[in-house]
């Protein structure tokens, strides 16, 4: 029988199906239940419970143009450029088009021996090629990116990216802090899971977004992971960030990470390319109970370089390479040749290292830099306004041997000053003398303007940056100098310094030197005054920060883990007699730094500092506070404290910030778009002048050693510190800063300003 049906059509409308929104709780939730056990179980899944064990570790770096159209392939700088368009790939994490331009290679043996505990990092291999290779400091690029792109530790309370503490997902904070959703139950090649999906209980908190499938056993094992950022979080530029890790069991049973995936597709400005940054790192060959040779576990240095690991062949890293280069990696060198053989590159080149490095290269190879740039005009109250040439040789003239100084014209005071150093390094440089490890010995001569406060100040005195001054600084002198230094690092944090110089200061402006034997003159002039002091000093200093990491710039080194504790203590003996130095002075002096993470109420840093001075000396020679003179924001300084406004021969300084990342002002309706992150801070001084330092005492009257204090130098009261506090608002427009300063005591002084405004330009996650 044939049988025809003659279809008809009904049109549905639309259900939508609601559910209520359901306050989250932690008690009798069965997600919950599950995450205890996962936190408990971590110990029985540690590694580090064996005696040993060890593995090879591969990692590649790329950074890319990220998000590429057609429409912008048609454009310069694609437009008439094959070469260019060539290098353009689809990538397999996003599937948009990238444009590499840089990429690294690593192969690590990471070995780990449980008593006595060690854990270092042998690199075995590792090559890099890319537009850093344009740059002498190109290195600070892979250097960066290695720090703010960690390598994730699930099984850490606390996991740093970013630069930032992220609290894990199984850390023994996280149930706490994220809520836990059961979505399913799974299979992962053949591996029974449970399927959970977690976020932040506020989601605009440091914390990831993502899902844990746990093994549906007994070990409550982590089979997988896929880490992102929230939609709303509170972190910057980075527009979407993934991590995807894999464990795999060996046949002893254990499961190991094999598989550690990251992807971060940034945005800074809208003026500028997207970028994306690709980690990608596989783990294998683990080994348990093999004990390597005892040499390896020596000395403190966590990571060691193999002699030959910038040098090895396609066999090597056929070996080891266990995901292939793309085309486009392929091809790097190729790309760097094509971009600078493009007409009037150079001279683009000259300038962007201008502003990017602060310096001008003067050849290829460079062997000598025009640095740094930024102070080649200044002006201050003697001189009027200044000239200067810095220039400074490169490891390319010679990999041991290196000078550097200035030359300045005052075309106020018609007075020409200079700077020279000869440094000699006891290891070979590959292009700067602040490489780490620094084993050097510098010899200097100098003779130039300067305030008291100059020494304080982290960059160079004549940064036109900080020529804008809320203070008058009116008390300068010229400064005659010789100097012998050694410099020792070691690979374990400490650092050691001796130094040896001959001083002869000149007072001009509102300075005065003039003894209590002599009388007072007026000092208030703007010339020199033909009154000198001569000083011969020996000092020196034990500097430990354990875990410390660098950046090198032409000018000098920068810290980039502020995470470290810093311990430092020094001793300065002036030496009456010796090269015509004529007094005797011993200062001694301790400070300490460290950071504290607050989870996801932001870090608190902590700075103490102690000092005194054991002798009787001239007032040059006391202690001044750490005196910001300029708008621009510097973390150790004070803010509204004048040049040589108190002088002490005993102090101690506490200076505590908090910056809270935001979590008060991303809980505020509207204004917790903007991002902002407030910062609060409190300075302190406890300082103090003994009677044999204190000129206005009746029994010192006519001393031969003991000047007059000059103009707007004040006494502390030991029972009366000074006192400051800020409050800012950091992270305006991603990237500037804002504090209010308020002055708290000893406002009843002359040179006292009661209230300022600070800002600075710094970028951060």
């Amino acid at each position: 029988m044939d049988i025809a049906l003659e279809p008809e059509n009904y049109l549905l409308s639309g259900v939508i199906v609601k559910s209520k929104r359901q306050r989250y709780s932690r008690k009798n939730n069965p997600a919950v239940e599950l995450m205890r056990k996962v936190v408990a179980a971590r110990k029985q899944t540690d590694l580090e419970r064996y005696n040993f064990y060890q593995y090879i570790k591969y990692r590649k770096l790329t950074l890319a143009a990220n998000d590429l159209t057609a429409e912008k392939l048609e454009k310069k700088p694609f437009k008439n450029r094959q070469w260019l368009i060539d290098q353009v790939e689809t990538c397999q994490y996003n599937n948009k088009l990238i444009l590499p331009v840089s990429v690294e290679e690593t192969v690590s043996q990471i070995i780990y021996r449980r008593e006595p505990r060690t854990e270092k990092s042998i690199i075995l291999g590792q090559q890099s090629s890319g537009v850093n290779d344009l740059f002498q400091t190109g290195d600070i690029i892979n250097i960066t990116l290695n720090d703010v792109f960690t390598d994730v530790n699930l099984y850490e309370d606390q996991i740093r990216l970013l630069q930032y503490p992220f609290t894990s997902p199984i850390g023994k904070d996280a149930i706490a802090f994220y809520r836990y959703y059961i979505k399913d139950t799974v299979k992962i090649e053949g591996d029974s899971c449970i399927h959970l999906h977690f976020l932040p209980n506020n989601q605009q908190d440091f914390g990831f977004r993502g899902d844990l499938y746990i093994l549906k056993d007994s070990s409550y094992h982590v089979r997988r992971c896929e880490l992102t950022l929230p939609k709303q979080t509170g972190v910057n530029f980075v527009d979407n960030l993934r991590i995807e890790q894999e464990f795999t069991r060996l046949d002893n049973g254990e499961w190991v990470l094999t598989q550690d995936d990251m992807i971060a597709e940034m945005s800074f400005t809208k003026f500028l390319q997207q970028a994306i940054v690709i980690r990608t790192t596989r783990l294998s060959n683990y080994v348990f109970d093999e004990e390597l040779p005892k040499q390896l576990y020596k000395g403190n240095r966590t990571e060691l370089m193999d002699a030959n690991a910038e040098m090895r062949g396609d066999d090597f890293w056929a070996q080891y390479r266990q995901v292939d280069l793309t085309v486009s990696e392929n091809e790097m060198d190729k790309f760097v040749k094509n971009i600078q053989n493009i007409k009037g590159f150079k001279y683009f080149s000259i300038a962007l290292k201008a502003l990017i490095e602060n310096s001008i290269e003067t050849g290829s190879p460079n062997k000598v830099d025009l640095s740094p740039v930024n102070t080649l005009i200044s002006t201050n109250k003697v001189d009027g306004l200044r000239t200067r040439l810095s220039a400074r040789t490169t490891a390319n003239l010679n990999k041991r041997w290196f000078w550097s100084g200035y030359y300045v014209h005052a075309w106020g005071s018609h007075r020409n000053y200079y700077n020279a150093e000869m440094t000699y390094s006891f290891i070979d440089k590959e292009y700067s003398t602040w490489e780490f490890p620094r084993r050097t010995l510098t010899i200097g001569s100098n003779y130039d303007v300067y305030s008291p406060s100059d020494r304080f100040l982290p960059t160079d005195k004549d940064n036109f940056l900080l020529a804008w001054k809320w203070a008058d600084i009116d008390k300068l002198m010229i400064c005659n100098r010789q100097q012998v230094a050694f410099d020792y690092e070691t690979y374990g944090g400490l650092k050691m310094n001796l130094l040896v110089k001959a001083e002869e200061f000149e007072a001009c402006g509102a300075m005065s030197f003039r003894h209590l034997s002599e009388p007072q003159l007026d000092n208030n002039r703007m010339k020199p005054h033909h009154e000198f002091i001569r000083t011969t000093e020996l000092k020196a200093e034990l500097r430990y920060a354990p875990g410390e990491t660098y950046i090198n710039t032409k000018q000098r080194r920068m810290t980039i883990n502020l995470d470290a504790p810093v311990f430092t203590i020094s001793h300065t003996v002036g030496m009456k007699g010796v090269l015509g130095g004529q007094y005797t002075s011993n200062i001694t002096e301790a400070k300490i730094y460290k950071r504290f993470w607050m989870k996801s109420w932001g870090k608190i840093d902590v700075r103490l500092k102690g000092g005194i001075q054991w002798n009787q000396v001239p007032y040059l020679l006391l202690i001044m506070p750490m005196a910001n003179q300029s708008y621009v924001i510097e973390d150790e300084m004070f803010n509204l404290v004048n040049n040589m406004e108190f002088l002490n021969d005993r102090y101690v300084s506490l200076l505590v910030s908090w910056d809270m990342n935001g979590k008060l002002l991303n809980r505020l309706p509207l204004i917790k778009r903007l991002k902002c992150r407030e910062y609060f801070a409190v300075n302190m001084l406890w300082g103090g002048l003994s009677d044999k330092n204190n000129p206005f005492l009746p029994q010192n009257a006519g001393s031969d050693c003991l000047m007059y204090f000059p103009n707007g130098c004040h006494i502390m009261q030991s029972e009366k510190p000074y006192a400051e506090v800020v409050v800012g608002v950091h992270n305006i427009f991603k990237i500037l800063r804002v504090e209010f300063v308020r002055r708290l005591s000893y406002l009843d002084l002359p040179t006292s300003k009661k209230w300022g405004i600070r800002y600075t330009f710094r970028m951060s996650f």
